[in-house]
């Protein structure tokens, strides 16, 4: 589980019609929060909540490249993406390849080379960690945890009442989030003798809060 608070999207003054802005922002949501098996609706849905995509159109741009040239011409794109920083590690590649491949899209929608973001240097993809206490929501400070707390809270109460889900083909299903792990993960923890499975430490971290275990007399693992 993450928390992807902003995805800032700049491109040249022209290079896309409004309505391209438009489908480039819900695409890069849609494609990051995708549904599937991997995680719970619930969460998909709070995280949703969170998340927020601008599209920027700056005045000037100006390449560093020699000679010079039009940054419109073929468009570049400058994207940052805001996540808290426990997570910044960890899905840094996952962003770079996902948003490389919805702006390949706008390309290939557009008519344009959609391979050209993959093959020359016109789309740079930064992921950016907010560190803790820098992340206000509902008027308080969120930490990572409070974030956890957040986005999983709608799964939690959800499933509060269901029997574990059984093991299938070697995965374990993390009881905060909802997300298929493999069942050799360092993340687990054993509760009323039933073994669990956690996509991140902080998840880990969750559950034992909520259930009063003590993670130092459990498999350690890191929480970041």
């Amino acid at each position: 589980m993450s928390a992807v608070l902003l995805i800032e999207v700049v491109v040249p003054r022209g290079a896309l019609s409004e309505t391209e802005r438009e489908v480039l922002g819900r695409r890069l949501i849609d494609t990051l929060m995708v549904e599937d098996d991997s995680h719970a609706m619930e969460i998909i849905d709070a995280q949703r909540l969170i998340t927020q995509v601008l599209v920027h159109e700056p005045a000037t741009w100006v390449l560093g490249q020699r000679p010079a040239a039009d940054a419109a011409a073929p468009p570049r794109y400058l994207v940052r993406v805001t996540v808290p920083a426990s997570w910044r590690k960890e899905v840094c590649e996952h962003m770079a390849t996902v948003v490389t491949d919805v702006l390949a899209e706008t390309e290939r929608d557009a008519g344009r080379d959609p391979e050209r973001v993959r093959r020359e240097p016109h789309a740079l993809i930064l992921v950016e960690g907010i560190t803790e206490g820098g992340i206000g929501i509902m008027g308080r400070v969120m930490d990572s945890m409070d974030l956890t707390e957040y986005v999983s809270r709608p799964y939690r109460d959800a499933t509060s009442d269901r029997a574990v889900p059984a093991q299938e083909e070697d995965k374990l299903i993390d009881p905060i989030c909802g997300m298929s792990v493999e069942l050799d993960t360092q993340l687990t923890l054993v509760h009323q003798g039933t073994l669990y499975g956690f996509c991140h430490g902080l998840c880990r971290r969750a559950f034992a809060d909520e259930h009063g275990l003590s993670l130092s007399r459990q498999h350690v693992s890191t929480d970041t």
